[in-house]
């Protein structure tokens, strides 16, 4: 329903006389660039590894050809060229990229998008590295960063809603309640009782909400603010934000009365004029096709962080909709006929029907779900029906399987939640008929909001005075559109069959389907989720067919010694364009950091006594500690046993020292951290999987990082055990091919937040002794740097061989 402004590549005012003439002249200016910058940007420095990774692009993308890929079939397909460089720590991979790849863009007049997974990263390129880099470079260039339409004001929604009007508020938020969970007399009446003591909440939320959004108008009017919701002294809660949030759903750009004063399209048109656009790895994906940045076969690209790639292409093709929440559907007839009316078109579909009907068809399919988890002895432990099972062992990893875990998370951070996966991707037979009347009337009502919504666009185009109500009649289809958008998308892939196996094809694998059910202030939530199984397949066929010359780089690309996990996980394997190389770290690791294994009796697969010997020992251990300090849980449940054990006992005089994920903001957490060992104190870090990746603490901020276990994902997660299945049912082993590479990868994340600069000496480590025992821990090993390896036991220390 919207559109974005499309780029024009003659906006970078490069003489076409400065243009290399073939590969040798392309190949030497990056390098002559990469030079100059070494050389004269303060703060940069020649480091062997970084020139070695600064050659291998501008080989790799010197005979690169980019445009819109119109050759003779003589002429084959354009010269493609991808760079996979694994870059150790300490490596300066962004310089070796920006100083290479910038020079050979501006000489060619195209631009550079640069994507990275984290914002950390990006504030790091945009506050830092490019800046240095424009400085340093005789032609300067101009650089942004891109950012969802979710991250700016839309001024129209926050207009209507700074009166404080809940009836206003009706048209952007459907907070309807879910169902009880108890469906005894008793259970109604309380879910009665919650159902109206929401709908007060949401009364009074409101009315407080409307103070903030009379404050960001104010703030909008007099220039103090420019919509971008970074720039907000104080971050606001996602629920005080989304009402008043851009979206693509109620957005009707130009013919928007306050088009012109947008700040996303503000943002846009800056974006636009930059030569060089930074980006996330979700908004890349989610963009392309649409125009929002350049085309992929006619710029150069830049992943850094890229071994989240694969994950980020599983979420955005992963669809999902609500099968508890149903009121939505019966204010929608009186959207569409309120927009019909005053267009005064009739919709040539009976929309009242097709609402009723798919209304009927989304409760008779929740409760076939809730019939089912009836079943489950899992979601009968959380309802209280059934004491909780013990945690089941993990036939994989001896990782274990826990009521309450999230179904894609893994690491103990979300409400409880019960997943139930559809073997082999089938939904029972029974079920089919529902969903495909779901599915149809979803489609039906989304051809009559297309249809609606291109002629409140003609209306507006054709008569500017009537903007405004256009833009307004166009939001309430908008906040709409998203949910029958989300159900007609998971209907559909619901009723995809697993593929019939044809013996002159590859069988191709089936859609992971699932269902996740919990409780939140006992009310029960319920969705439906499926996603196709191979992200390597969605990468390749959405981007790396359009790519001509890209940088992909991270400094955990090298799993169990080998680049081959990554580059399936990427869609990149078998790629005659990939070039990968392994570029080391300059820091001398056997001589600045130890990787000690300790040698537990229990073995990690007996939970109880494992997590019970292993707290033992990390309470000794964090005891020795002087300064700086990171310890690293596989579950939250691991972390509150630590917490509990710091607050009784023996080791509370430790408590003051910690600084537990959750306590509080992280950029508060790391202050205060860095705080007490500025002051000389011990302070110790707990967190989990977030805090295992791209916390940078140099120095004395982290001498010392404790792995409580082996990071095996958690195998509840719905799509790698589905995943796990279909290799099993093609003769593979899962857990060698899957479960040990990704694991080697966030180990490898893990330990690399101990060694931070050349002059830091750290230790780590690590309480699960099947990194030395199991072969798939030496495995795991040989992606790691080369530490001083040792073990200990019974306290005494040995070093032992790689």
């Amino acid at each position: 329903m919207s559109q974005t402004p499309e780029f024009n590549a003659d906006s970078a005012d490069t003489a076409p006389e400065a243009m290399p003439s073939g590969p040798l002249a392309r190949e030497a200016l990056a390098l002559a660039a990469f030079d100059h910058v070494v050389s004269h940007a303060s703060g940069f420095r020649a480091r062997p590894g970084q020139r070695d990774m600064a050659a291998l692009i501008a080989h790799t993308l010197s005979g690169v050809s980019l445009g819109d890929g119109s050759v003779s079939g003589d002429a084959g397909l354009p010269d493609r060229g991808i760079a996979v460089v694994q870059a150790g720590t300490g490596v300066g991979k962004s310089a070796a990229y920006a100083s290479t790849v910038i020079p050979l863009a501006l000489a060619q007049q195209k631009r550079v998008v640069i994507s990275t997974a984290t914002v950390a990263l990006q504030e790091q390129l945009i506050a830092k590295d490019l800046p240095a880099l424009a400085a340093a470079l005789p032609e300067p260039f101009t650089f942004s960063l891109a950012k969802g339409r979710g991250r700016y004001v839309c001024r129209l929604k926050l207009d209507q809603l700074s009166g404080g009007d809940a009836a206003s508020a009706d048209l952007f938020e459907s907070d309807d309640a879910p169902a009880a969970a108890d469906e005894t007399a008793s259970g109604v009446a309380a879910h009665t009782v919650a159902t109206a003591a929401a709908s007060a909440r949401a009364a009074e939320r409101w009315t407080e909400r409307a103070k903030q959004y009379t404050q960001w108008t104010q703030q909008l009017d007099s220039g103090a603010w420019d919509g971008d919701r970074d720039r907000l002294d104080e971050p606001p809660e996602s629920d005080v934000w989304s009402p008043v949030a851009a979206e693509r759903h109620s957005c009707t750009a130009r013919h928007c009365p306050s088009y012109h004063s947008c700040s996303y399209y503000q943002a846009r048109a800056r974006l636009a004029q930059s030569q060089v656009i930074v980006v996330n790895h979700d908004l890349l994906l989610a963009t392309l096709g649409l125009h929002a940045l350049p085309a992929p076969e006619d710029c150069y690209l830049v992943f850094d962080e890229a071994h989240h790639l694969g994950a980020v292409a599983q979420g955005q093709f992963t669809a999902s909709m609500d099968l508890m929440r149903t009121q939505w559907l019966d204010r929608l007839p009186r959207a569409v006929d309120e927009v019909a009316g005053a267009l005064q078109h009739t919709p040539n579909a009976d929309v009242a029907t097709l609402a009723r009907e798919m209304k009927s068809a989304q409760n008779e399919l929740a409760r076939m779900a809730m019939a089912r988890l009836g079943d489950n002895p899992d979601w009968q432990a959380l309802t209280g029906r059934a004491p909780a099972r013990p945690a089941a062992r993990a036939g994989w990893a001896g990782a274990q399987a826990k009521v309450g875990t999230p179904a894609t998370g893994g690491w103990g951070d979300g409400a409880a939640s019960v997943t139930d996966r559809f073997e082999s991707g089938a939904l029972p037979p029974e079920w089919l008929e529902t969903v495909a009347r779901l599915q149809a009337n979803a489609s039906a009502l989304l051809k009559v909001f297309d249809a609606l919504a291109t002629q409140l666009k003609a209306t507006a185009r054709d008569n500017p005075g009537d903007a405004a109500r256009c833009a307004k009649l166009y939001s309430r289809l908008g906040v709409l559109a998203p949910r029958l958008q989300s159900a007609q998308e998971t209907a559909t892939l619901w009723l995809q069959e697993p593929a019939t196996h044809n013996p002159d094809q590859p069988r191709q694998p089936p859609l992971a389907k699932w269902l996740q059910a919990g409780l939140h202030h006992g009310l029960v939530t319920l969705t439906a989720h499926a996603c196709p199984l191979e992200p390597g397949s969605l990468l390749r066929n959405q981007l790396w067919n359009k790519v001509r010359a890209a940088v992909v780089t991270s400094a955990s690309l090298v799993t169990c010694g080998g680049f081959e996990h990554f580059l399936h996980e990427s869609g990149l394997a078998f790629d005659d364009a990939v070039v990968a190389r392994e570029v080391q770290s300059p820091f001398d690791h056997a001589r600045q950091g130890r990787l000690v294994v300790v040698q537990t009796q229990a073995d990690p697969k007996d939970v109880e006594a494992y997590t019970r010997e292993m707290l033992d020992a990390l309470m000794t251990d964090l005891a020795e500690v002087q300064r700086g300090a990171l310890v690293l849980f596989t579950s939250r449940v691991q972390m509150r046993r630590a917490q509990a054990l710091l607050e009784r006992g023996l080791h509370s005089d430790l408590r003051d020292q910690v600084l537990v994920q959750g306590d509080a903001s992280r950029i508060q957490l790391l202050r205060k951290h860095a705080e007490r060992v500025a002051a000389g104190s011990p302070s110790i870090l707990f967190g989990l999987q977030s805090f295992g990746e791209g916390l940078d603490l140099p120095g004395e901020l982290c001498e010392w990082v404790f792995i409580t276990k082996l990071p095996f994902a958690s195998p509840s997660d719905p799509v790698g055990q589905a995943r796990a299945d279909w290799l099993k049912s093609q003769g593979r082993d899962p857990f060698s091919e899957l479960v040990v590479p990704a694991t080697g990868a966030r180990l490898l994340q893990w330990t690399g937040r101990a060694i931070r600069a050349e002059t830091d000496e750290a230790v780590v480590v690590c309480y699960d002794a099947r990194l030395l025992r199991q072969s798939y821990g030496r495995r795991m090993l040989k992606g790691l740097p080369p530490y001083r390896l040792q073990r200990r036991q019974n306290g005494v220390l040995s070093d032992v061989s790689a």
